[in-house]
């Protein structure tokens, strides 16, 4: 079983279908910044889609041993620069701590390569518009990992029944999404707002992106947000709870709401949970198990006037963003998510950070 009690070191494989979209040497990336383990997912899903690793770099040179470790395909390159120089090199991604990784994607746009990197993306409204503007410029792409979508089988069937028509039009959805803390692993860094972006930009930009998406807003607008430190004495800037209020250009209404209080007698690091209401039936995902029931995730529960229903979706879908994203890099094209799409769920994240009342 896939491992799921660490959702920072959670690093999904596919289980069935595989989509491989290019061979080996068409399509090159780097990795720049081994901070946060999403990296690893991130990674995986590129391999899978046929991307070739060809190098990694990281401060703390055994962390870029481990990774070669991991991944011995790859090697060790001496600096950034020397990355950002190689031609061969169409992509870096990047886990990189997130107050760095607006300074380094503007660094690899420069260079003429797309980047890839770790939710939060971006920071402030600042760093937001010298990306728009650094993409403007260079015609690159600044892509974020927004893993809660595209990398859950269960939210890509749910997606596919809603562009199906299966549900008619989205108008409501409800989004729970509790993560384990693991005090102990977490670098200081993660409890200071001021270099993680706080709970809103992190974690709550997953649910704003799943929104936008579910939906089809082009637009929204955030109606209330709220943050509060329940649990952290020991840390006092630091958010362990939030919620968001959303609604979209075309009407559909969002709440969601983000914590890091999954108990530990969890299968899972969180039990996240999409609720979604449309004109004409119900979608249900619980994405990394069944409490109680089973360990297994990727559970859609879909209603309709057929009547009532249950997809098992691991191993049905395939984790199709990678494949996408990386035609799209060869191609300029924009069939896994448009640029604008990035900056809208990092815009609205932001604004809900900035606004919240904090309790």
């Amino acid at each position: 079983m896939m491992q799921k009690m660490d959702g920072m070191n959670y690093a999904p494989v596919s289980q069935g279908k595989i989509t491989v979209v290019v061979g080996p040497g068409e399509f090159c990336f780097s990795v720049i910044g081994l901070d946060h383990g999403h990296i690893f997912a991130m990674t995986n899903g590129l391999l899978e889609a046929g991307a070739t690793l060809v190098s990694v770099f990281d401060e703390d040179p055994l962390k870029a041993e481990a990774f070669c470790n991991r991944y011995p395909q790859t090697r060790m390159a001496p600096s950034v620069e020397s990355i950002l120089r190689d031609p061969s090199i169409q992509l870096v991604a990047s886990a990189i701590k997130p107050d760095g990784r607006c300074r380094l994607g503007l660094e690899v746009l420069r260079s003429g390569k797309d980047y890839f990197v770790d939710k939060p993306g971006l920071l402030t409204e600042e760093e937001l518009q010298q990306v728009r503007q650094a993409c403007k410029e260079s015609k690159g792409k600044y892509f974020i990992y927004f893993g809660e979508r595209i990398h859950v089988e269960g939210a890509l069937l749910a997606e596919q029944l809603i562009r199906e028509g299966k549900v008619g039009r989205v108008v409501s959805m409800t989004i729970l999404a509790p993560h384990r803390l693991n005090p102990s692993s977490r670098a200081p860094w993660f409890f200071d707002p001021r270099q993680s972006g706080g709970i809103l930009t992190d974690i709550g930009s997953h649910q704003i992106e799943q929104f936008l998406t579910f939906s089809g807003a082009r637009e929204a607008t955030v109606m209330h947000s709220a943050k509060a430190n329940y649990h952290n004495p020991d840390h006092p800037d630091f958010s362990d709870w939030g919620e968001c209020s959303l609604v979209a250009d075309n009407k559909a209404t969002c709440y969601f709401r983000v914590d890091w209080f999954t108990p530990d007698g969890m299968g899972a690091w969180g039990d996240g949970r999409v609720f979604i209401i449309g004109t004409e039936g119900t979608i249900e995902i619980r994405k990394y198990l069944d409490v109680a029931s089973s360990p297994s995730g990727d559970n859609v529960y879909f209603v309709d006037k057929e009547g009532e229903h249950k997809y098992e979706a691991t191993g049905k879908i395939g984790f199709v963003f990678f494949g996408k994203f990386i035609l799209d890099c060869l191609h300029r094209t924009e069939e896994a998510m448009t640029q604008e799409h990035v900056f809208l769920a990092t815009r609205l994240a932001l604004e809900a950070e900035r606004v919240a009342r904090v309790i």
